[in-house]
């Protein structure tokens, strides 16, 4: 059977993005550049984008172009006879399981909230009630259950479709709403009265905070967030790579989607600051910024519940666009290795990710007794310290191996398929950084976020 491909090379790189862009480019992005000295932090995470992110996502574009195969069977494919590479490709499934368990479960709620703003949920409530809701959300396992389900349901309905008609078509439209809502709701809070002190919180570099921090931490988390931003390391870019030509350089297809991960990143930061400021909110960070902040600052404004709506409705977009993308790589290894259909691959797919998120939605009611990392912690912490603290840079560390080591695919073999194209090109005097520094750094980054987390 022929494989399939995108029908146009926007398809492409706004599915990658969108792979790529996710709730963490909302609430965590904003909150870490105000609090890490500003643009200082901002300049730094650039450097460190394309020093660190770009190089990995060339790579994993490259093993999907060249083999044609998705994470689970791409390494059978370019490695050597008698190799071990391919066992990463029973890591990536693992890891693309997993996260969908936990990220299912934030894509309903966002989808909630959504809902909520539309039918006027927020209406008349008050700082001190507007908490109860998302408590009254997490304690109820039959609505959390509802909206985690109606978002697999949808996903996989998509992905179903086909590449082009479902997953290519739907994801072009959402991205760019995305954008657009995202460029109104930006102007909207710029130009709010005493917004120009969130902008100057936000964009002004701060040296009394860098001091305070220490640059050498300002310096390790920039790295942090420019590593763990692009999804690189569990597969997720490689089924893209494998369904486009050759036409362009994927050097160039690197840079221009980590540009609308990071365009996304930092307009968010336009939309939540001023808003916080103008309203005399002190952002804060994590559930309780998205959750219960904002809902009180919609609340404050003229026309609030529309703002709120939209903006919901970009969380929602932001979160469903990570969804299908990883669907469609989760759908992809499953007719590669059993021979199913899109729509049996579906089917079978919405009930193991219907189970699978349970513990998650569990975890905030009926099991959370249990906390694997101390008192507020839950199975959704677990979770996502799985994917973000060891399966995405151990991906990216077996990758970046696997790409430059005569042991794998080869330095020479990954040459030829990145700048097969026209575009950038990766260029030859790299080699010896791309070799041997970056796989240090991806191990310097594992060892900072066990050391972070259990220390």
């Amino acid at each position: 059977m022929e494989r399939e491909k995108f029908k146009s090379r926007l398809g492409f790189i706004l599915i990658s993005a969108g792979c790529a862009i996710g709730i963490g480019n909302v609430w965590r992005f904003p909150y870490v550049v105000g609090n890490n000295g500003g643009c200082i932090f901002v300049l730094l995470y650039l450097l460190f984008l394309t020093i660190f992110g770009v190089p990995i996502m060339t790579m994993e574009l490259a093993v999907g172009r060249a083999s044609r195969a998705s994470a689970v069977r791409s390494f059978n494919i370019l490695e050597k006879p008698g190799s071990k590479w391919h066992l990463h490709g029973k890591l990536a499934v693992v890891a693309n399981y997993v996260l969908m368990f936990f990220y299912s479960v934030i894509a309903g709620w966002m989808l909630y909230y959504f809902v909520g703003m539309l039918t006027g949920k927020f209406k008349n409530t008050t700082p001190e009630t507007v908490p109860l809701i998302f408590e009254e959300l997490t304690q109820s396992p039959s609505l959390m259950i509802l909206f985690t389900f109606l978002i697999i349901a949808i996903g996989f309905a998509v992905c179903s479709i086909g590449l082009q008609k479902g997953v290519e078509k739907v994801t072009k439209f959402m991205m760019i709403a995305l954008l657009i809502i995202m460029v109104v709701l930006a102007v909207n809070s710029i130009f709010l009265k005493n917004g120009s002190e969130g902008l100057r919180f936000y964009m002004v570099p701060n040296l009394e905070a860098v001091k305070e921090i220490g640059f050498l931490n300002v310096v390790a988390q920039a790295m942090n967030q420019s590593f763990f931003t692009l999804s690189v390391g569990i597969g997720s870019m490689a089924i893209f790579g494998s369904y486009i030509d050759k036409k362009a350089s994927l050097l160039g297809e690197a840079v221009t989607i980590a540009s609308l991960d990071t365009f996304v990143a930092i307009v968010a930061g336009l939309i939540i600051f001023p808003a916080c400021f103008a309203y005399g909110v002190q952002p804060d960070q994590g559930p309780s910024l998205i959750f219960i902040t904002l809902p009180n600052i919609f609340n404050s404004m003229p026309h609030g519940h529309i703002w709120g709506g939209f903006f919901f409705l970009f969380m929602t977009f932001a979160a469903f666009s990570t969804v299908i993308a990883v669907f469609e790589n989760i759908m992809s290894m499953c007719m590669e290795t059993r021979g199913w259909s899109r729509k049996k691959a579906a089917i079978i797919n919405i009930l193991i990710v219907c189970v699978g998120s349970l513990p998650c939605i569990f975890g905030f009611n009926l099991l959370s007794c249990f906390t694997p990392f101390g008192p507020g912690s839950n199975v959704l912490d677990l979770e996502d310290f799985f994917v973000s603290n060891l399966a995405l840079p151990f991906g990216s560390f077996i990758y970046a191996l696997f790409c430059m080591s005569r042991y794998g695919w080869g330095s020479d073999n990954y040459y030829a398929e990145v700048n097969e194209g026209n575009g950038l090109k990766m260029p030859k005097w790299l080699r010896p950084y791309l070799t041997y520094i970056l796989p240090l750094i991806i191990i310097f980054l594992i060892i900072y976020g066990l050391w972070t987390k259990f220390f």
